[in-house]
Protein backbone atom coordinates (compact mmCIF):
# COMPACT_ATOMS: atom_id res chain seq x y z
CA UNK A 1 0.00 0.00 0.00
CA UNK A 2 1.10 3.26 -0.73
CA UNK A 3 2.32 5.86 2.13
CA UNK A 4 0.36 9.13 2.11
CA UNK A 5 1.78 12.84 2.70
CA UNK A 6 1.53 12.60 6.17
CA UNK A 7 3.22 9.21 6.80
CA UNK A 8 5.99 10.44 4.74
CA UNK A 9 6.25 14.05 6.98
CA UNK A 10 6.16 11.47 9.71
CA UNK A 11 9.22 9.28 8.16
CA UNK A 12 11.38 12.47 7.35
CA UNK A 13 11.20 13.75 11.04
CA UNK A 14 11.87 10.11 12.55
CA UNK A 15 14.72 9.83 10.02
CA UNK A 16 16.21 13.76 10.98
CA UNK A 17 16.02 12.49 14.67
CA UNK A 18 17.86 8.83 13.66
CA UNK A 19 21.00 11.30 11.76
CA UNK A 20 20.96 13.37 15.14
CA UNK A 21 21.36 10.77 17.88
CA UNK A 22 24.23 8.64 15.42
CA UNK A 23 25.95 11.93 14.96
CA UNK A 24 25.95 12.53 18.72
CA UNK A 25 27.20 8.63 18.88
CA UNK A 26 29.99 9.16 16.81
CA UNK A 27 31.13 12.45 18.22
CA UNK A 28 31.61 10.91 21.51
CA UNK A 29 33.26 7.61 20.44
CA UNK A 30 35.82 10.03 18.89
CA UNK A 31 36.68 11.32 22.93
CA UNK A 32 37.30 7.76 23.85
CA UNK A 33 40.12 5.75 22.48
CA UNK A 34 39.20 3.47 20.12
CA UNK A 35 38.38 -0.61 21.65
CA UNK A 36 41.69 -2.54 20.40
CA UNK A 37 41.50 -5.58 18.71
CA UNK A 38 41.38 -8.93 20.35
CA UNK A 39 44.80 -9.83 22.07
CA UNK A 40 46.44 -13.17 19.22
CA UNK A 41 49.06 -13.91 22.32
CA UNK A 42 51.86 -12.22 20.07
CA UNK A 43 55.43 -13.03 21.67
CA UNK A 44 57.28 -9.79 20.91
CA UNK A 45 60.57 -11.56 22.92
CA UNK A 46 60.37 -14.96 19.92
CA UNK A 47 63.09 -15.42 17.60
CA UNK A 48 62.66 -14.61 13.77
CA UNK A 49 62.29 -18.32 13.31
CA UNK A 50 59.45 -19.20 16.32
CA UNK A 51 57.46 -15.88 14.41
CA UNK A 52 57.72 -17.51 10.72
CA UNK A 53 56.83 -20.98 12.31
CA UNK A 54 53.87 -19.41 14.47
CA UNK A 55 52.90 -17.32 11.40
CA UNK A 56 52.36 -20.74 9.06
CA UNK A 57 50.54 -22.73 11.92
CA UNK A 58 48.28 -19.76 12.51
CA UNK A 59 47.25 -19.37 8.38
CA UNK A 60 47.27 -23.08 7.87
CA UNK A 61 45.09 -24.21 11.16
CA UNK A 62 42.70 -21.32 10.83
CA UNK A 63 39.32 -21.96 10.21
CA UNK A 64 39.41 -20.30 6.64
CA UNK A 65 40.96 -22.99 5.15
CA UNK A 66 38.14 -26.09 7.04
CA UNK A 67 40.42 -28.29 8.33
CA UNK A 68 42.46 -29.41 4.45
CA UNK A 69 40.88 -32.15 3.92
CA UNK A 70 42.19 -34.01 0.52
CA UNK A 71 40.62 -33.10 -2.69
CA UNK A 72 39.22 -29.94 -1.08
CA UNK A 73 39.28 -26.03 -1.34
CA UNK A 74 40.81 -25.75 1.58
CA UNK A 75 43.22 -28.03 1.01
CA UNK A 76 44.24 -26.12 -2.05
CA UNK A 77 44.51 -23.50 -0.46
CA UNK A 78 46.78 -24.54 1.63
CA UNK A 79 49.17 -26.11 -0.63
CA UNK A 80 48.73 -22.18 -2.87
CA UNK A 81 50.13 -20.68 0.38
CA UNK A 82 53.39 -23.31 1.02
CA UNK A 83 53.88 -23.61 -2.96
CA UNK A 84 54.23 -19.60 -2.80
CA UNK A 85 56.43 -19.58 0.63
CA UNK A 86 58.90 -22.00 -0.96
CA UNK A 87 59.35 -19.89 -3.91
CA UNK A 88 59.61 -16.80 -1.71
CA UNK A 89 62.54 -18.67 0.05
CA UNK A 90 63.99 -18.86 -3.20
CA UNK A 91 63.26 -22.94 -4.12
CA UNK A 92 62.70 -23.97 -7.88
CA UNK A 93 59.49 -25.67 -8.67
CA UNK A 94 60.01 -29.54 -8.81
CA UNK A 95 56.12 -30.77 -9.45
CA UNK A 96 54.70 -31.55 -12.75
CA UNK A 97 55.27 -29.50 -16.06
CA UNK A 98 57.64 -27.46 -14.05
CA UNK A 99 55.14 -25.92 -11.81
CA UNK A 100 55.20 -26.63 -7.76
CA UNK A 101 52.32 -29.55 -7.72
CA UNK A 102 52.37 -33.27 -8.25
CA UNK A 103 49.45 -34.54 -9.52
CA UNK A 104 47.95 -37.70 -7.05
CA UNK A 105 44.97 -39.30 -8.34
CA UNK A 106 42.25 -40.22 -6.32
CA UNK A 107 39.10 -42.25 -5.53
CA UNK A 108 36.57 -41.08 -2.80
CA UNK A 109 34.63 -43.64 -1.12
CA UNK A 110 31.62 -42.66 1.18
CA UNK A 111 29.45 -44.87 3.21
CA UNK A 112 25.66 -44.26 2.62
CA UNK A 113 23.50 -44.02 6.24
CA UNK A 114 22.86 -47.56 7.54
CA UNK A 115 24.65 -48.87 4.71
CA UNK A 116 25.77 -52.58 5.89
CA UNK A 117 24.97 -55.21 7.82
CA UNK A 118 26.40 -57.82 9.91
CA UNK A 119 24.46 -60.46 11.14
CA UNK A 120 25.08 -63.52 13.59
CA UNK A 121 23.13 -66.54 12.83
CA UNK A 122 24.20 -69.42 15.32
CA UNK A 123 21.10 -72.52 16.80
CA UNK A 124 20.98 -69.99 19.70
CA UNK A 125 19.25 -67.88 17.99
CA UNK A 126 19.72 -64.50 14.97
CA UNK A 127 21.99 -61.26 16.47
CA UNK A 128 21.86 -58.39 14.49
CA UNK A 129 24.21 -55.70 14.62
CA UNK A 130 22.97 -51.97 14.45
CA UNK A 131 25.04 -49.53 12.16
CA UNK A 132 27.22 -46.74 13.83
CA UNK A 133 26.73 -47.89 17.29
CA UNK A 134 27.57 -51.32 17.32
CA UNK A 135 29.66 -51.58 13.68
CA UNK A 136 30.82 -49.83 10.73
CA UNK A 137 31.55 -51.58 7.35
CA UNK A 138 34.69 -49.95 5.92
CA UNK A 139 35.08 -48.48 2.96
CA UNK A 140 34.81 -50.45 -0.43
CA UNK A 141 36.88 -48.79 -3.31
CA UNK A 142 35.78 -51.62 -5.88
CA UNK A 143 32.24 -52.31 -5.21
CA UNK A 144 29.35 -49.67 -4.33
CA UNK A 145 27.41 -52.44 -2.98
CA UNK A 146 28.51 -56.12 -1.58
CA UNK A 147 26.97 -58.92 0.65
CA UNK A 148 28.91 -62.34 1.90
CA UNK A 149 27.39 -65.13 4.01
CA UNK A 150 29.63 -67.52 4.93
CA UNK A 151 30.72 -69.80 8.10
CA UNK A 152 33.48 -67.89 10.41
CA UNK A 153 36.99 -68.36 11.39
CA UNK A 154 38.44 -66.32 14.56
CA UNK A 155 42.31 -66.14 13.42
CA UNK A 156 43.69 -64.15 15.93
CA UNK A 157 45.34 -61.30 15.13
CA UNK A 158 46.22 -63.09 11.60
CA UNK A 159 49.87 -62.88 11.73
CA UNK A 160 51.83 -65.51 10.06
CA UNK A 161 55.36 -63.99 10.71
CA UNK A 162 57.51 -67.97 10.43
CA UNK A 163 60.94 -66.19 11.20
CA UNK A 164 59.40 -66.12 14.70
CA UNK A 165 58.16 -69.46 14.70
CA UNK A 166 54.68 -67.83 14.90
CA UNK A 167 51.50 -68.75 12.91
CA UNK A 168 47.72 -67.70 13.65
CA UNK A 169 46.27 -69.66 10.98
CA UNK A 170 47.77 -73.29 11.98
CA UNK A 171 44.87 -75.89 11.73
CA UNK A 172 42.80 -73.21 10.30
CA UNK A 173 40.55 -73.74 6.63
CA UNK A 174 39.59 -69.68 5.79
CA UNK A 175 38.18 -71.17 2.48
CA UNK A 176 35.28 -69.59 1.20
CA UNK A 177 35.43 -68.37 5.17
CA UNK A 178 34.91 -64.61 7.06
CA UNK A 179 37.87 -64.15 8.98
CA UNK A 180 37.33 -62.73 12.60
CA UNK A 181 40.76 -61.28 13.78
CA UNK A 182 42.14 -58.05 16.25
CA UNK A 183 44.18 -55.38 15.56
CA UNK A 184 47.85 -55.70 16.78
CA UNK A 185 50.59 -58.45 16.95
CA UNK A 186 51.84 -60.58 19.53
CA UNK A 187 53.65 -58.75 22.38
CA UNK A 188 56.48 -60.69 22.57
CA UNK A 189 57.39 -59.70 18.87
CA UNK A 190 59.95 -56.67 18.67
CA UNK A 191 59.28 -53.27 18.27
CA UNK A 192 60.23 -53.77 14.57
CA UNK A 193 58.31 -56.88 13.18
CA UNK A 194 55.30 -55.96 15.73
CA UNK A 195 55.21 -52.73 14.01
CA UNK A 196 55.20 -54.40 10.45
CA UNK A 197 52.54 -57.19 11.37
CA UNK A 198 50.03 -54.83 13.07
CA UNK A 199 49.66 -53.36 9.57
CA UNK A 200 46.51 -54.21 8.03
CA UNK A 201 48.12 -54.10 4.78
CA UNK A 202 49.62 -57.51 5.86
CA UNK A 203 46.83 -59.33 7.33
CA UNK A 204 44.16 -58.26 4.44
CA UNK A 205 47.26 -60.39 2.47
CA UNK A 206 47.39 -62.77 4.41
CA UNK A 207 43.53 -63.58 4.80
CA UNK A 208 43.00 -63.44 0.91
CA UNK A 209 46.17 -65.66 0.19
CA UNK A 210 44.41 -68.69 2.44
CA UNK A 211 41.62 -67.96 0.66
CA UNK A 212 38.76 -65.39 2.92
CA UNK A 213 36.03 -64.42 1.46
CA UNK A 214 35.42 -61.15 4.08
CA UNK A 215 36.53 -60.27 7.55
CA UNK A 216 35.43 -58.70 10.69
CA UNK A 217 37.59 -56.89 13.06
CA UNK A 218 36.89 -56.84 16.69
CA UNK A 219 38.03 -54.06 18.93
CA UNK A 220 39.10 -54.81 22.26
CA UNK A 221 38.93 -52.89 25.60
CA UNK A 222 42.29 -51.95 25.91
CA UNK A 223 41.95 -50.07 22.61
CA UNK A 224 38.87 -48.44 23.06
CA UNK A 225 40.71 -47.09 26.19
CA UNK A 226 42.82 -45.06 23.63
CA UNK A 227 40.44 -44.30 21.28
CA UNK A 228 37.18 -44.81 22.08
CA UNK A 229 34.41 -46.51 19.48
CA UNK A 230 31.80 -43.33 19.77
CA UNK A 231 34.63 -40.82 18.94
CA UNK A 232 35.39 -42.41 15.50
CA UNK A 233 31.82 -43.48 15.09
CA UNK A 234 30.48 -40.06 15.20
CA UNK A 235 32.36 -39.23 11.93
CA UNK A 236 30.91 -42.62 10.16
CA UNK A 237 30.23 -40.28 7.32
CA UNK A 238 33.94 -38.90 6.85
CA UNK A 239 34.86 -40.06 3.22
CA UNK A 240 38.09 -42.66 2.41
CA UNK A 241 40.81 -42.32 -0.39
CA UNK A 242 42.68 -45.18 -2.08
CA UNK A 243 45.56 -44.47 -5.46
CA UNK A 244 43.99 -44.71 -8.12
CA UNK A 245 45.61 -46.20 -11.10
CA UNK A 246 45.65 -45.29 -14.98
CA UNK A 247 42.67 -47.79 -15.82
CA UNK A 248 40.86 -45.95 -13.17
CA UNK A 249 40.72 -48.00 -10.36
CA UNK A 250 41.92 -48.42 -6.98
CA UNK A 251 45.69 -49.41 -6.53
CA UNK A 252 46.12 -51.69 -3.12
CA UNK A 253 42.71 -53.06 -2.46
CA UNK A 254 41.89 -56.66 -1.72
CA UNK A 255 38.60 -57.32 -3.63
CA UNK A 256 38.95 -60.65 -2.43
CA UNK A 257 37.29 -59.64 0.70
CA UNK A 258 33.90 -58.88 -0.27
CA UNK A 259 32.86 -56.42 3.05
CA UNK A 260 35.68 -55.84 5.58
CA UNK A 261 33.29 -54.83 9.33
CA UNK A 262 34.82 -52.99 12.17
CA UNK A 263 32.96 -54.03 15.34
CA UNK A 264 32.94 -52.16 18.93
CA UNK A 265 34.45 -54.43 21.77
CA UNK A 266 31.31 -53.64 23.68
CA UNK A 267 29.73 -55.73 21.10
CA UNK A 268 32.14 -58.18 20.46
CA UNK A 269 30.24 -60.64 22.20
CA UNK A 270 27.84 -61.16 19.66
CA UNK A 271 30.73 -62.06 17.16
CA UNK A 272 33.09 -64.26 19.67
CA UNK A 273 31.43 -65.46 22.53
CA UNK A 274 30.87 -69.14 21.43
CA UNK A 275 31.62 -72.87 21.13
CA UNK A 276 33.30 -72.06 25.26
CA UNK A 277 35.05 -68.70 24.38
CA UNK A 278 34.08 -65.72 25.79
CA UNK A 279 34.99 -61.92 24.46
CA UNK A 280 36.57 -61.40 28.10
CA UNK A 281 38.77 -64.23 27.83
CA UNK A 282 39.78 -63.16 24.23
CA UNK A 283 40.49 -60.04 25.16
CA UNK A 284 42.72 -61.38 28.39
CA UNK A 285 44.43 -63.74 25.58
CA UNK A 286 45.18 -60.97 23.43
CA UNK A 287 46.80 -58.65 26.26
CA UNK A 288 48.75 -61.91 27.36
CA UNK A 289 49.70 -62.66 23.64
CA UNK A 290 48.05 -65.93 24.13
CA UNK A 291 45.39 -65.93 21.03
CA UNK A 292 45.02 -69.52 19.03
CA UNK A 293 42.14 -69.61 16.27
CA UNK A 294 39.30 -71.73 16.21
CA UNK A 295 35.96 -72.00 14.34
CA UNK A 296 33.15 -70.32 15.25
CA UNK A 297 29.59 -71.83 15.07
CA UNK A 298 26.82 -70.99 12.45
CA UNK A 299 27.36 -68.39 9.89
CA UNK A 300 27.75 -64.78 9.56
CA UNK A 301 26.39 -62.13 6.58
CA UNK A 302 28.08 -58.75 5.85
CA UNK A 303 27.06 -56.45 3.25
CA UNK A 304 27.89 -53.11 2.54
CA UNK A 305 27.06 -50.02 0.77
CA UNK A 306 28.85 -46.99 -0.69
CA UNK A 307 29.43 -44.47 -3.14
CA UNK A 308 32.71 -44.33 -5.10
CA UNK A 309 33.89 -41.09 -7.17
CA UNK A 310 37.27 -39.93 -8.84
CA UNK A 311 38.77 -36.93 -7.63
CA UNK A 312 42.56 -36.02 -7.20
CA UNK A 313 44.34 -33.55 -4.94
CA UNK A 314 48.50 -32.46 -4.83
CA UNK A 315 51.49 -32.66 -3.29
CA UNK A 316 53.29 -29.73 -3.45
CA UNK A 317 56.85 -30.30 -4.89
CA UNK A 318 60.21 -27.93 -4.22
CA UNK A 319 64.10 -28.21 -4.77
CA UNK A 320 66.95 -26.50 -3.51
CA UNK A 321 69.49 -27.84 -5.52
CA UNK A 322 73.08 -29.07 -4.56
CA UNK A 323 76.54 -28.19 -5.71
CA UNK A 324 78.50 -30.82 -6.42
CA UNK A 325 78.67 -32.03 -9.60
CA UNK A 326 78.18 -35.60 -8.78
CA UNK A 327 76.41 -35.38 -5.98
CA UNK A 328 73.91 -33.26 -6.78
CA UNK A 329 71.97 -35.72 -9.07
CA UNK A 330 71.12 -37.49 -5.87
CA UNK A 331 68.20 -36.01 -3.10
CA UNK A 332 67.75 -35.79 0.30
CA UNK A 333 63.77 -35.91 0.71
CA UNK A 334 61.96 -33.63 3.14
CA UNK A 335 58.59 -34.33 3.79
CA UNK A 336 55.22 -33.32 6.23
CA UNK A 337 51.85 -33.92 5.25
CA UNK A 338 49.80 -30.94 4.74
CA UNK A 339 46.39 -32.96 4.57
CA UNK A 340 43.88 -33.05 7.60
CA UNK A 341 40.43 -34.17 8.31
CA UNK A 342 38.17 -31.07 7.55
CA UNK A 343 35.05 -30.73 8.56
CA UNK A 344 33.53 -33.39 10.67
CA UNK A 345 31.18 -34.27 13.57
CA UNK A 346 30.77 -31.09 15.84
CA UNK A 347 31.96 -31.10 19.41
CA UNK A 348 30.97 -28.81 21.41
CA UNK A 349 29.38 -26.46 18.56
CA UNK A 350 33.08 -26.84 16.69
CA UNK A 351 33.27 -29.01 13.12
CA UNK A 352 36.06 -27.76 12.02
CA UNK A 353 39.08 -30.68 12.58
CA UNK A 354 42.09 -28.02 11.96
CA UNK A 355 45.07 -29.49 12.85
CA UNK A 356 47.47 -27.47 14.77
CA UNK A 357 49.73 -29.65 15.93
CA UNK A 358 48.99 -32.54 13.13
CA UNK A 359 50.19 -30.79 11.20
CA UNK A 360 50.36 -27.40 10.45
CA UNK A 361 53.36 -27.04 12.89
CA UNK A 362 54.75 -30.14 11.06
CA UNK A 363 54.83 -28.53 7.62
CA UNK A 364 55.85 -25.12 9.70
CA UNK A 365 58.75 -26.49 10.23
CA UNK A 366 59.76 -27.96 7.36
CA UNK A 367 59.17 -24.26 5.72
CA UNK A 368 61.66 -23.12 8.67
CA UNK A 369 64.28 -25.92 7.37
CA UNK A 370 63.95 -24.83 4.21
CA UNK A 371 64.12 -21.24 5.07
CA UNK A 372 67.76 -22.25 6.93
CA UNK A 373 69.11 -24.75 4.53
CA UNK A 374 68.53 -21.89 1.56
CA UNK A 375 70.24 -19.40 3.44
CA UNK A 376 73.81 -21.71 4.78
CA UNK A 377 76.70 -20.40 4.48
CA UNK A 378 77.59 -23.75 2.75
CA UNK A 379 75.76 -24.95 0.03
CA UNK A 380 74.63 -28.65 0.48
CA UNK A 381 76.47 -30.45 -2.27
CA UNK A 382 73.79 -32.77 -2.67
CA UNK A 383 70.09 -31.96 -3.74
CA UNK A 384 67.12 -31.26 -1.03
CA UNK A 385 63.74 -31.68 -1.89
CA UNK A 386 60.91 -30.54 0.03
CA UNK A 387 57.34 -32.26 -0.42
CA UNK A 388 54.39 -31.28 1.37
CA UNK A 389 52.35 -34.42 0.49
CA UNK A 390 48.41 -34.96 0.41
CA UNK A 391 46.29 -37.66 1.97
CA UNK A 392 48.55 -38.78 5.05
CA UNK A 393 45.08 -39.16 6.94
CA UNK A 394 43.69 -41.37 4.02
CA UNK A 395 46.17 -43.86 4.18
CA UNK A 396 49.62 -41.96 3.91
CA UNK A 397 48.75 -41.57 -0.07
CA UNK A 398 50.36 -38.64 -1.15
CA UNK A 399 53.55 -40.41 0.34
CA UNK A 400 53.62 -43.52 -1.45
CA UNK A 401 52.36 -41.52 -4.85
CA UNK A 402 55.38 -39.70 -5.01
CA UNK A 403 57.93 -42.25 -3.64
CA UNK A 404 56.78 -44.60 -6.17
CA UNK A 405 56.35 -41.52 -8.45
CA UNK A 406 59.11 -38.66 -8.14
CA UNK A 407 59.48 -36.19 -9.89
CA UNK A 408 63.20 -36.94 -10.09
CA UNK A 409 65.09 -40.46 -11.14
CA UNK A 410 63.75 -43.17 -8.22
CA UNK A 411 67.40 -44.32 -7.37
CA UNK A 412 68.10 -40.82 -6.71
CA UNK A 413 66.56 -40.59 -3.39
CA UNK A 414 69.26 -42.03 -1.03
CA UNK A 415 66.92 -40.37 2.49
CA UNK A 416 64.02 -39.18 3.81
CA UNK A 417 64.04 -36.42 6.63
CA UNK A 418 60.02 -36.70 7.81
CA UNK A 419 57.90 -34.10 9.77
CA UNK A 420 54.43 -35.84 11.38
CA UNK A 421 52.96 -34.15 14.72
CA UNK A 422 55.49 -32.34 17.14
CA UNK A 423 53.72 -32.36 19.73
CA UNK A 424 54.72 -29.55 21.68
CA UNK A 425 52.67 -27.92 24.42
CA UNK A 426 54.84 -27.62 27.30
CA UNK A 427 59.50 -26.54 27.07
CA UNK A 428 61.39 -29.55 26.63
CA UNK A 429 65.29 -30.10 26.50
CA UNK A 430 64.97 -33.24 23.71
CA UNK A 431 63.90 -34.28 20.79
CA UNK A 432 62.67 -38.20 20.14
CA UNK A 433 63.50 -39.68 17.52
CA UNK A 434 61.51 -42.49 15.52
CA UNK A 435 63.17 -45.27 13.34
CA UNK A 436 66.61 -43.86 12.80
CA UNK A 437 68.38 -47.03 15.01
CA UNK A 438 67.65 -49.21 11.50
CA UNK A 439 70.65 -47.22 9.59
CA UNK A 440 73.44 -45.28 9.31
CA UNK A 441 71.20 -41.89 10.29
CA UNK A 442 71.63 -42.82 13.78
CA UNK A 443 75.33 -41.60 13.77
CA UNK A 444 74.20 -38.54 11.73
CA UNK A 445 71.65 -37.41 14.22
CA UNK A 446 73.80 -37.90 16.77
CA UNK A 447 76.08 -35.95 15.23
CA UNK A 448 73.23 -32.97 14.24
CA UNK A 449 71.84 -32.79 17.99
CA UNK A 450 75.14 -32.67 20.03
CA UNK A 451 76.01 -29.55 17.69
CA UNK A 452 72.82 -28.02 17.82
CA UNK A 453 72.36 -29.21 21.61
CA UNK A 454 69.43 -30.72 22.12
CA UNK A 455 68.87 -34.42 24.21
CA UNK A 456 67.50 -37.55 22.20
CA UNK A 457 65.18 -39.64 23.87
CA UNK A 458 63.38 -43.16 22.75
CA UNK A 459 60.30 -43.56 21.66
CA UNK A 460 57.92 -43.37 24.58
CA UNK A 461 55.11 -45.67 22.89
CA UNK A 462 56.96 -48.14 20.97
CA UNK A 463 53.78 -50.46 21.24
CA UNK A 464 51.88 -47.52 19.33
CA UNK A 465 53.97 -48.72 15.96
CA UNK A 466 53.79 -45.14 14.58
CA UNK A 467 56.92 -46.09 12.76
CA UNK A 468 54.72 -47.32 9.98
CA UNK A 469 52.15 -44.93 10.42
CA UNK A 470 52.93 -41.79 9.07
CA UNK A 471 54.66 -40.51 5.36
CA UNK A 472 58.05 -41.63 6.44
CA UNK A 473 57.04 -45.60 5.50
CA UNK A 474 56.01 -44.94 1.97
CA UNK A 475 60.02 -44.36 1.56
CA UNK A 476 61.34 -47.22 3.81
CA UNK A 477 58.93 -49.45 1.33
CA UNK A 478 60.45 -48.29 -1.56
CA UNK A 479 64.40 -48.56 -0.02
CA UNK A 480 65.05 -45.55 1.20
CA UNK A 481 66.27 -45.01 5.03
CA UNK A 482 64.33 -42.40 6.77
CA UNK A 483 64.00 -40.74 10.46
CA UNK A 484 60.79 -38.99 11.90
CA UNK A 485 61.51 -36.62 14.50
CA UNK A 486 58.91 -35.24 17.13
CA UNK A 487 58.04 -33.30 19.89
CA UNK A 488 60.43 -34.07 23.17
CA UNK A 489 59.65 -36.06 26.99
CA UNK A 490 61.66 -34.18 29.46
CA UNK A 491 60.45 -30.25 30.59
CA UNK A 492 62.45 -27.86 30.99
CA UNK A 493 60.66 -26.98 33.85
CA UNK A 494 60.79 -28.62 37.42
CA UNK A 495 57.74 -30.50 38.30
CA UNK A 496 56.11 -30.35 34.37
CA UNK A 497 55.52 -33.83 33.00
CA UNK A 498 55.86 -33.45 29.07
CA UNK A 499 55.02 -37.42 28.41
CA UNK A 500 51.95 -36.36 30.55
CA UNK A 501 51.21 -33.70 28.22
CA UNK A 502 51.92 -35.83 25.16
CA UNK A 503 49.32 -38.20 26.51
CA UNK A 504 46.82 -35.87 27.36
CA UNK A 505 47.14 -34.66 23.82
CA UNK A 506 46.67 -38.33 22.31
CA UNK A 507 43.74 -38.55 24.15
CA UNK A 508 41.47 -35.61 24.48
CA UNK A 509 42.72 -33.40 21.15
CA UNK A 510 44.08 -35.66 18.82
CA UNK A 511 41.83 -35.52 15.48
CA UNK A 512 39.49 -33.37 17.24
CA UNK A 513 38.17 -29.57 16.46
CA UNK A 514 40.75 -28.39 19.50
CA UNK A 515 43.77 -28.92 17.53
CA UNK A 516 44.28 -25.28 16.64
CA UNK A 517 46.01 -22.67 17.18
CA UNK A 518 45.09 -21.58 20.47
CA UNK A 519 46.90 -24.29 22.05
CA UNK A 520 50.35 -23.64 23.68
CA UNK A 521 52.13 -24.47 21.07
CA UNK A 522 56.31 -23.89 22.41
CA UNK A 523 57.18 -22.41 19.16
CA UNK A 524 60.62 -21.74 20.24
CA UNK A 525 60.88 -25.79 20.48
CA UNK A 526 59.44 -26.17 16.99
CA UNK A 527 62.63 -23.62 15.96
CA UNK A 528 64.96 -26.03 17.31
CA UNK A 529 63.94 -29.09 15.80
CA UNK A 530 63.82 -27.02 12.38
CA UNK A 531 67.61 -26.32 13.43
CA UNK A 532 68.11 -29.98 14.18
CA UNK A 533 66.44 -31.06 10.73
CA UNK A 534 68.71 -28.71 8.79
CA UNK A 535 71.82 -29.72 10.29
CA UNK A 536 70.56 -33.65 9.43
CA UNK A 537 69.90 -32.66 5.67
CA UNK A 538 73.12 -30.64 5.19
CA UNK A 539 75.44 -33.41 7.01
CA UNK A 540 73.28 -35.89 4.49
CA UNK A 541 73.79 -33.68 1.66
CA UNK A 542 77.67 -33.20 2.53
CA UNK A 543 78.37 -36.93 2.68
CA UNK A 544 80.17 -38.88 0.55
CA UNK A 545 78.05 -41.64 0.73
CA UNK A 546 74.48 -42.29 0.69
CA UNK A 547 73.04 -43.78 4.02
CA UNK A 548 72.88 -47.29 4.73
CA UNK A 549 70.37 -49.80 6.18
CA UNK A 550 72.07 -51.45 9.20
CA UNK A 551 73.13 -55.27 8.35
CA UNK A 552 70.40 -57.73 9.59
CA UNK A 553 68.27 -54.43 10.14
CA UNK A 554 64.49 -56.14 9.77
CA UNK A 555 63.63 -53.22 7.55
CA UNK A 556 66.66 -53.02 5.50
CA UNK A 557 66.26 -56.66 4.22
CA UNK A 558 62.70 -56.35 3.83
CA UNK A 559 62.40 -53.36 1.82
CA UNK A 560 66.49 -52.21 1.06
CA UNK A 561 66.54 -54.57 -2.08
CA UNK A 562 63.10 -53.06 -3.32
CA UNK A 563 62.79 -52.34 -7.10
CA UNK A 564 61.92 -48.54 -7.06
CA UNK A 565 61.30 -48.82 -11.06
CA UNK A 566 58.02 -50.15 -10.41
CA UNK A 567 55.09 -48.59 -12.59
CA UNK A 568 52.40 -46.68 -10.72
CA UNK A 569 49.92 -49.53 -10.80
CA UNK A 570 51.94 -50.84 -8.37
CA UNK A 571 52.32 -48.00 -6.02
CA UNK A 572 50.65 -49.62 -2.67
CA UNK A 573 49.07 -46.60 0.06
CA UNK A 574 51.20 -47.80 4.08
CA UNK A 575 48.87 -50.03 5.94
CA UNK A 576 45.61 -48.48 7.00
CA UNK A 577 42.62 -49.57 8.85
CA UNK A 578 40.09 -49.24 5.64
CA UNK A 579 40.44 -51.44 3.01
Amino acid sequence: MPRTPFQYRCLHRRSYRAAGMALALLLAACQRPAPLPPADGFDATASAHARRIEADVRFLADDLLEGREAGTRGFDLAALYVAQRLRAIGLRPAGDDGGYFQRVPLLRASREEGGGSVIVQRDTGTVELKFREQFLPQLDFDSTQSQVTAPAVFVGQAVHAPELDHDDFIGLDLRGKIAVLMHGAPKRFDTDRRAFYSSFREKFRALVERGAVGAVIVATQDEEKRQPWARGAQNWARPGMRLRGSDGRAIDTFPQLAVVANVSAASADAVLTAGGHSAAELFRDAREGTLRGFDLPGTITLSARNRIEQTQSRNVVALLPGTDAALKREHVVFSAHLDHLGIGAPVKGDAIYNGALDNALGVAIMLETAQQLALAKTPPKRSLLFVAVTAEEKGLLGAEWFARNPSVPRDSLVANINMDMPVMRVPTHDVVPIGVEHSSLQAVLDQAAAEVGVDLTPDPSPEESIFIRSDQYAFIRTGVPAVYLTGGMVARDAGVDARQQFRTFLADHYHQPDDDAEQPIQYADAARLAQLNARIGQLIADAPQRPRWNPGDFFGQRFGGLDAGKPDAEATPAASPSR
